[in-house]
């Protein structure tokens, strides 16, 4: 009975003292060195990838945002406010109400068929059609006439075939930050204009906020929105 007991007690007694130095080695020593190993090599990244203006924190560099008028009685959705250059279309699955900069907090794709909402030819060839009320041929043309309607100015006129695919489909995730040097160009046009701004300035704005592709070979040229807004914003308190 006693030698029961006594070994009962051993093994509890070891088992304590497992659960003790692991927890210390696994619940504070392995996440200390990786945080520490993480701030002192790779801070942005750890952080966040934060894009700040002013000393204060702006965004992220990897979570693309809206830029829209505040919304008006009786309205579901914002108009976007032209003023500024706007991000692909946004198709997540959530809101939220403590930063209205991130309409977004699930990513999420549409899951439509490319066939959803379309129809045959005669010879056999699907086409999107325009009487569709719903699908991804009927979202895709109306960003379409969007993206028309929005960037069109006085002297600039858009043509459908100006439109680049990422100004009427939405990224994976929903929430691509970055935007194709094409379609920054396309709204350069209106962005002038509605700042007061000279069409060339905006461009060389564009161009100077263009990243290449990745080691030079992987990916395709880009615009970060949030990074060119920030420079926009400036761009126009000088001229002010």
């Amino acid at each position: 009975m006693n030698n029961s007991v006594g070994n009962t007690a051993r093994l509890l007694g070891a088992g304590l003292r497992a659960l003790l130095v692991l927890t210390v080695i696994c619940g504070v020593i392995y996440p200390l060195a990786v945080t520490g190993v993480a701030q002192a090599l790779f801070n942005d990244k750890a952080n966040g990838s934060e894009i700040k203006d002013g000393g204060k924190v702006v965004g992220s560099e990897l979570i693309g945002q809206r830029y829209d008028l505040p919304l008006k009685k009786g309205q579901e959705t914002p108009e976007p406010d032209l003023k500024w250059f706007q991000p692909r279309p946004s198709n997540g699955l959530g809101t939220n109400s403590v930063n209205t900069q991130y309409k977004l907090i699930l990513s999420g794709a549409t899951n439509l068929a490319g066939d959803s909402g379309s129809k045959k030819t005669k010879d056999g060839k699907e086409v999107c059609d325009p009487k569709a009320q719903e699908g991804l041929c009927a979202q895709v043309l109306a960003a379409r006439d969007a993206v028309i309607k929005d960037n069109q100015t006085a002297d600039y006129k858009v043509k459908p075939s100006d439109i680049p695919a990422e100004a009427v489909t939405s990224s994976g995730s929903g929430l691509d930050p970055h935007i194709s040097p094409k379609y920054a160009d396309l709204q350069a046009h209106r962005v002038a204009d509605r700042n007061g701004l000279d069409v060339k300035q905006v461009e060389k704005l564009v161009d100077d906020h263009t990243d290449g592709r990745i080691l030079g070979f992987m990916g395709e040229p880009r615009v970060n929105v949030l990074k060119l807004n920030i420079a926009l914003k400036h761009l126009v308190a000088e001229k002010g």
